[in-house]
């Protein structure tokens, strides 16, 4: 962009504002093994709200994916959300790409607060980490929201046309966009309705400042995703789960959605969200908030309450 004015770090800089209005603070965590986790944490831990782990998708940093729910979300939990390995702040010198070192990541984090209950929202890739902290940390986590996530994919469900890409490769240069071309065709497949008019100075900026850094590790990430996957071993979860999808999603199709309420029985439920793509928590923030309030704020069974909390860390 040369000596103009970047309007993509200009809203970084308004969300940062955002999520410091709403009563988090930006911390940097060294785990100690070559990873460094950034991570937005209520500047005052209330031991009366319960804790909410907000994890984000592939794309730009966590700020963009979850604004829209940050300001209600703090008047009523203890909200943490972290940016994943490579995204953002958040870094790892160590080769491990799944989901499942993603998990443990963003746990050693909730571990440096004290945290040791909270409910889990995944969004998107958000959701594959979600569910594998509620497979590797089952007593740490009370109720869990997938959303637009398929956990329940297989390897072969690209062979067999169940997805719009025909390669993990034709996925990743989508959602990885290097250029303006790809980056309309990212909104195309992820929105029901997409903007249509964006200038590709806009597009352009954006890129340079959001999809540049760590292109080769995220590559590495989506691989890592779909790779030898099998439904078959896909660990049954036992916390209560609420699965969102959008109905018209082309990232993950809906069928992965009702796939993993199959998998899950009657300890999950499925909402279908209606004229949504992938993107439902930029199409229908409101309704999504809707959602995670009603399902959240419900009081729990009383072996499960708890503000998240370790008193022997404050």
């Amino acid at each position: 962009m040369g000596n103009c004015i970047s309007f993509t770090a200009l809203q970084n800089w308004w969300l940062k504002q955002c999520f410091s209005g709403a009563g988090l603070k930006s911390t940097t965590t060294d785990l100690g093994d070559g990873t460094v986790m950034h991570c937005w944490v209520p500047k005052s831990h209330k031991p009366t709200k319960p804790t909410m782990l907000l994890i984000h998708g592939i794309g730009a940093n966590a700020m963009w994916q979850f604004n829209d729910f940050i300001t209600p979300l703090c008047s009523q939990f203890n909200v943490y959300v972290p940016d994943l390995v490579f995204f953002g702040n958040s870094y790892t010198t160590r080769p491990d790409r799944t989901e499942a070192f993603q998990a443990q990541c963003v746990m050693r984090v909730m571990e440096t607060y004290g945290v040791q209950r909270m409910h889990v929202v995944g969004l998107s890739y958000g959701g594959f980490v979600a569910y594998s902290i509620a497979v590797q940390f089952p007593d740490a986590v009370d109720r869990l929201v997938i959303a637009a996530a398929g956990v329940c994919m297989e390897e072969t469900d690209l062979d067999g046309g169940l997805f719009q890409v025909r390669s993990a490769d034709e996925a990743i240069a989508i959602l990885l966009p290097q250029k303006p071309e790809k980056l309309r065709e990212l909104m195309e497949f992820t929105f029901y309705k997409p903007v249509k008019i964006l200038p590709s100075c806009f597009l352009n900026d954006f890129i340079e400042v959001m999809c540049t850094e760590y292109l080769q590790e995220k590559t590495e990430l989506i691989h890592a995703l779909h790779k030898d996957r099998k439904l078959s071993d896909l660990p049954k979860i036992t916390q209560p789960t609420l699965i969102l999808w959008g109905e018209h999603d082309q990232v993950f199709p809906l069928e992965l959605g009702h796939r993993l309420k199959r998998h899950l029985g009657e300890n999950a439920q499925l909402v279908v969200m209606k004229n949504a793509g992938h993107a439902i928590n930029a199409e229908k923030p409101k309704e999504m908030l809707k959602h995670l309030k009603s399902y959240l704020v419900d009081p729990l069974p009383p072996q499960h309450e708890s503000n998240g909390r370790n008193p022997k860390a404050e």
